[in-house]
């Protein structure tokens, strides 16, 4: 399995800096206005992608009164799934502006199908990948007929096993899909950051050998950054125009200057990874000179002793290196000495 996958030419692994993801989710309240300019500010934040999802009430669960069709707890509490997705679903209608909005600004779009049907509305219209959510990820027949028409996938792995994460990234792989990337996720909204686990990301690197990522459910940007540290190469954060004026995710998402920050903030992390070495930087050379060397601290005559009331390790760095500073105590000057002079060995008595 490569640990390199791309999406619209973009190459994404742990080689490149991270692939961070806007989601939209349903945040745009039920307006193609509002989901329109939530492209344009989520352009402006400078993310690699735009992630919408695609679903109807009734391509997700069915109009249902039974106890577990309710929430139970959460930001949701008491609705039913099907009054809550019928709320947050992206209509199919506005898909084809949606996608052309996003080609405008020259931003790389793309969905979480949800059924074969919004698998196929994003055929054609497109869509260079597609995001697999955590719920969906048992769903291995949506996964083989999505892998099919072999575009990438991002598999987010919220309340899956080892067994179950396994087996997606199998089914993906064997069904046509170029290549799988796997996101961490906590399946709590809003997560809690003491339950981030970002070191997860570390491990499933090791296990799976495929880009591993995060969706992140917190509030704000730590546990992003922390997991790009720990080497994620795909970071999914959901997003809103502002929180003040709700929407399905709103609690959880971050508004345009937050959203900005954090793409800086995980793209510095990722430059700031670099390698591990031991060697003088470029950068560093010029101050070698102020660094700590032997200095004469009083007038010395030729032939007086030199000792710590007349030698000193100071800055800058012109004299003998400091750790010579045993070797001189006790020698005589060899000539006159002047205070503020770098000592230098001609400058010592044997």
């Amino acid at each position: 399995m490569s640990a390199q996958i791309e999406i619209a030419g973009r190459p994404i692994g742990a080689d490149h800096e991270p692939f961070v993801i806007c989601e939209l989710s349903g945040n745009h309240n039920g307006s193609l206005d509002r989901a329109l300019a939530m492209i344009d500010a989520a352009a402006d934040t400078g993310c690699d992608a735009i992630k919408i999802q695609t679903y109807t009430a009734d391509t997700i669960t069915m109009d249902v009164d039974r106890p577990e069709f309710r929430i139970s707890g959460g930001l949701w509490d008491g609705r039913t799934l099907y009054d809550l997705y019928q709320a947050a679903q992206t209509p199919y209608e506005w898909h084809a502006a949606l996608f052309e909005r996003a080609a405008q600004r020259g931003v790389i779009l793309f969905s979480s199908p949800f059924d074969e049907s919004a698998v196929d509305l994003l055929n054609e219209l497109g869509a260079p990948a597609y995001k697999i959510a955590s719920f969906e990820a048992v769903d291995l027949p949506l996964i083989r007929y999505a892998a099919a028409r072999g575009k990438p996938l991002i598999i987010s792995t919220g309340m899956a096993n080892l067994a179950e994460m396994e087996a997606a990234k199998a089914a993906a792989l064997d069904a046509g899909a170029p290549g799988v990337a796997l996101l961490h996720c906590v399946s709590s909204y809003p997560a809690a950051i003491e339950d981030a686990n970002v070191r997860t990301v570390a491990d499933m690197a090791h296990r799976f050998g495929c880009p591993i990522g995060l969706s992140d459910h917190t509030h704000g940007s730590a546990a992003s950054v922390a997991a790009v540290a720990l080497g994620a190469s795909v970071i999914e954060k959901h997003f809103t125009l502002a929180r003040a004026d709700g929407g399905p995710d709103a609690a959880f998402s971050l508004e345009p200057a937050e959203f900005s920050s954090l793409v800086r903030d995980c793209k510095d992390a990722w430059k700031a990874l670099g390698r591990a070495h031991y060697d003088l930087l470029g950068s560093e050379r010029g101050n070698l000179a102020f660094r700590r060397s032997l200095y004469v601290s009083a007038d010395v005559r030729a032939g007086e002793i030199l000792g710590r009331g007349n030698i000193r390790s100071i800055r800058p760095g012109n004299g003998l290196p400091a750790a010579e500073l045993d070797a001189v105590i006790g020698r005589p000057a060899a000539r006159d000495l002047k205070r503020g002079e770098p000592l230098a060995w001609d400058m010592v008595g044997g």
